[in-house]
């Protein structure tokens, strides 16, 4: 029998459509959120149990892993909870900048060190700990400056937490899923502005549906970073390697993503 899972960030979004498909593999959830309302919400829908959680605070994974393991082995951590801001780095305030740093990759620190103290001494290998990373983990993006700096960190910390444990014999699997942008409520709270016109660069939105699916899919593999759709994640990492090249290409990516975007907003098809 599958034992229990933390996610944060469950209150909505990919958060919420997670906690569901590991309730539904078997595993008892504690949804954890900023928004104690959110998380109780997603807790009583799938049947699990919920506590706030401010992912900025250390001792509040500490206590969530406390919390989990009373009711099981703690098998699977996800740290998913994240903030964005889309303007350009310089006009952001040092509220903003902190609080993408504080939340986006000082808080997958917090929440992998206390599911490593949890699980270190679990019964069996069957343990994982799943951080959500993004696409602009794998290229600069103009416009989201700060929160692709804090994906790039999520990605390089993800690596090197594996090769600690790995070194240490700790049989833990750390994986990144680096999904493109998805039809969210984080997304939608800034398609007035118009850098964040990039996040509708691709084909389409992903869906949290689908970007649950695939961070649960993990758990049945070894794979260190998944990139969704992964045909994205070619045209990011040569971008990347092109350097002041590539970043030419910035422009014409925001410009699509406006046309993209005005086509969705009034009923067209991207």
């Amino acid at each position: 029998m599958p034992g229990v899972a933390v996610v944060t960030g469950a209150g909505r979004g990919f958060g919420r459509e997670i906690a569901r498909r590991l309730a539904g593999r078997g595993y008892t959830v504690l949804a954890t959120d900023v928004d104690a309302e959110a998380a109780a919400s997603t807790a009583e829908e799938i049947g699990g149990f919920s506590m706030p959680l401010d992912v900025r605070d250390p001792d509040a994974h500490r206590a969530a892993a406390r919390a989990a393991s009373e009711r099981g082995p703690l098998e699977v951590w996800v740290n998913n909870a994240g903030v964005m801001r889309t303007v350009k780095s310089w006009e952001q305030s040092d509220d903003d900048v902190r609080l993408q740093c504080d939340v986006n990759l000082t808080g997958v620190i917090w929440g992998s060190h206390a599911a490593v103290e949890a699980m270190r001494s679990g019964p069996g290998d069957n343990r994982h700990i799943v951080n959500i990373a993004s696409l602009s983990a794998l290229t600069p993006v103009p416009g989201l400056a700060i929160y692709a700096a804090t994906k790039h960190g999520v990605l390089g910390f993800t690596g090197s937490l594996q090769g600690d444990l790995m070194d240490a014999g700790v049989p833990i699997t750390v994986h990144a899923l680096c999904p493109d942008a998805a039809d969210t409520q984080l997304l939608r709270e800034h398609d007035h502005e118009p850098a964040a016109a990039i996040n509708w660069s691709g084909p389409r939105l992903l869906t949290p549906e689908e970007v649950a699916e695939h961070a649960v899919a993990l758990l049945d593999s070894k794979k260190l970073v998944m990139v969704v759709p992964r045909w994205r994640g070619w045209g990011a990492r040569t971008t990347a390697m092109l350097g002041r090249a590539g970043l030419r290409s910035a422009g014409m990516l925001r410009r699509q993503g406006a046309r993209h975007r005005a086509k969705a907003t009034t009923g067209g098809t991207t």
